[in-house]
């Protein structure tokens, strides 16, 4: 966020304090010497896809998982999968470059603390405003390091002559496992555990052998999961437009490219804000000098995402460009009045308003 402190004297812009006590014109934004020049904002969405990739890697032993372990259904060759766990839509505001203003002020208007954000929203007068913070960054979960099945292998195994035999002798190494597991349980083991501490390590390391070495002929199959923001700024209505596209092989892929199965997106508008007529917003936009500051009027729009016919998900945000622009009172910010603004930096709406005249 950027802050700009203005202190103008009482000689700045003689002409323009025998009319009014603060102006409006439109200028790029930014600081000049005549006071802030600001945008409105328009309301856009944040769409965040999580997508989870399973990467599958058969075993050394893969071939021999029916024979051996009685496995059926083990996968003899490596694959990759991609599917959608979570989608969240957040609004954001983003400047509306058909919405920016100059306020300026002169010597019969207090002097002025303008709040602006980094792309020049408007985002409060005479206060401490602050932008909409950004989201939290995704973290992806800590993956376990990898364990060599070999280092769980006996001698016998490791030396034998064929990958057949290393697997019926690895299988014989995991039954044993299992058998030392289920007597530690029973009570009947050789060398029992003096506490439950102990008891609880011993069955973890077991257990830990066991999935190890099954994974020589189950394989192994890992998770991981990335997020994707979207960006979507509708000027109006949307219906069902091809958001993004998800391959089972490729994942996230653009909205053109066929070879992944579209995601839809569609918003409505709702209308809670009863349209401008042109002829007062003609008015409006000839009263670029009327004392004051503009704010919007936001209306509501309701978006929803598909996958294929499917709805996945509707909600509803208030929406900049489906409303109004109105023009709060110059008069609020003369010297007979202690005036504080908050401006929503989303929709340009005024969260808040302090007006009070000095004892």
């Amino acid at each position: 966020m950027k802050r700009y402190y203005f202190i103008f004297s009482f000689v700045l812009f003689f002409v323009a304090t025998l009319t009014a006590q603060t102006q409006i014109s439109d200028y790029q934004p930014g600081v000049t010497q005549e006071g802030a020049i600001y945008f409105l904002p328009k309301t856009a969405l944040r769409i965040s896809v999580t997508v989870e990739k399973t990467t599958y890697k058969p075993g050394d032993f893969a071939p021999y998982a029916l024979r051996y372990l009685r496995l059926k259904d083990v996968a003899q060759e490596p694959s990759t999968q991609y599917r959608v766990v979570s989608i969240r839509q957040t609004a954001i505001g983003v400047a509306d470059t058909t919405k920016r203003y100059a306020v300026k002020f002169n010597a019969k208007t207090i002097a002025a603390n303008v709040s602006l954000t980094q792309d020049g929203r408007l985002l409060g007068i005479n206060c401490d405003a602050k932008d909409t913070p950004q989201p939290a960054l995704f973290k992806p979960a800590p993956k376990p390091a990898p364990v060599n099945p070999r280092q769980f292998m006996t001698e016998e195994i490791l030396a034998a002559g064929s990958t057949a035999k290393m697997a019926e002798l690895t299988a014989r190494e995991i039954y044993d496992l299992r058998e030392n597991r289920n007597l530690l349980i029973k009570g009947q083991a050789d060398f029992m555990p003096k506490d439950g501490e102990q008891m609880k390590l011993m069955l973890s390391h077991i257990d830990s052998q066991d999935r190890t070495l099954s994974s020589m002929f189950q394989g192994i199959t890992e998770r991981d999961t990335t997020e994707h923001v979207l960006i979507v700024t509708p000027d109006g209505p949307i219906q069902r437009q091809v958001l993004f596209r998800l391959s089972q092989q490729h994942g996230l892929v653009d909205a053109d490219d066929y070879s992944g199965a579209p995601f839809y997106l569609s918003v409505e508008n709702l209308e809670a804000v009863p349209p401008v007529d042109e002829e007062a917003a003609a008015k409006v936009k000839k009263k670029q000098y009327e004392a004051g500051v503009y704010v919007n009027i936001p209306g509501r729009m309701r978006t929803t995402i598909y996958q294929g016919i499917d709805v996945l998900q509707t909600q509803e945000f208030p929406a900049a460009q489906f409303g109004n622009v109105e023009l709060l009172s110059g008069d609020l910010f003369n010297k007979h009045y202690d005036t504080h603004l908050w401006i929503s930096p989303v929709t340009g709406a005024v969260d808040r308003l302090e007006a009070e005249q000095p004892k």
